[in-house]
């Protein structure tokens, strides 16, 4: 049901009014580029600004494209329906490829690659068998809702407006487990040791990009050729190191 109405999401989206092409974005000198700001260490807010692994990968990388660029912010369930609303030229958010989505928005080449892991205060609760009979708090809008159940082991996985949210849940005891990106887990426990999260096993690996409307191959491929010349020039390896201290690009 889930990706039924996801797939109905984005269909609906795809008969809106289409984003701008590389041409028009060029004409103004300035893209659009949105993400959601609440998935720290990737995208966030310190205080009024916004920042984080991606975002500064972005500023790097349309830089290169030679333009200016503009940032908004969204829940991470409407993100990619926006592309086609004209809302916004690129998203940047921590998506992963998946055919589903691949169906409505043009996917570049991968920023990063990562996985979804266990995180509990039980310490017991360390691999995907260990969560039958558990609750487990994910994101709406995630690809971790249909990874978890895909397990087989629990029917109790509970969606959550925000990763902040479901972290929360976790927090306060409501949930059993959290399942998350492996890096913002880790950035979790580090900032808050007052929570006492345990980490566990990475359950499932992903490949993370940004993405452009459906069909706009145009802007896609002058995303990807800017960020291979990003990805070859030091900066990303720079960015990488200050924000996860390794290199997060797919091998």
């Amino acid at each position: 049901m889930k990706a039924l109405l996801l797939a109905l999401s984005l269909a609906l989206a795809a008969s809106a009014a289409p984003a701008r092409t590389l041409d028009t974005i060029k004409s103004t000198g300035k893209l659009v580029a949105a993400t959601e700001g609440a998935f720290a260490p990737f995208n966030f807010y310190e205080k009024d600004k916004l920042t984080g692994f991606e975002v500064e990968l972005a500023e790097a990388v349309v830089k290169k494209m030679g333009f200016a660029i503009e940032w908004k912010a969204g829940n991470f369930d409407t993100l990619l329906t926006g592309l086609a609303q004209n809302r916004w030229d690129v998203v940047i958010a921590s998506h992963a490829i998946t055919d589903e989505r691949a169906k409505a928005v043009t996917f570049t080449a991968p920023h990063y690659c990562s996985g979804g892991i266990v995180v509990s205060k039980n310490p017991s609760i360390r691999k995907g068998n260990d969560l039958a009979g558990r609750s487990v708090a994910v994101q709406t809008g995630s690809t971790y809702y249909e990874n978890v159940t895909k397990l087989g082991v629990t029917r109790n996985v509970r969606s959550f407006p925000s990763d902040v949210d479901a972290r929360a849940a976790l927090a306060t005891s409501r949930v059993d487990a959290w399942v998350t990106d492996r890096f913002t887990a880790m950035e979790s426990a580090k900032k808050n040791p007052e929570l006492k999260f345990q980490l566990g096993d990475l359950l499932f690996t992903e490949r993370i990009a940004a993405a452009t409307e459906k069909g706009n191959t145009a802007l896609a491929d002058a995303w990807n050729k800017a960020l291979a010349a990003v990805m070859a020039d030091g900066t990303y390896a720079a960015l990488a190191k200050k924000y996860f201290g390794e290199d997060v690009r797919c091998k």
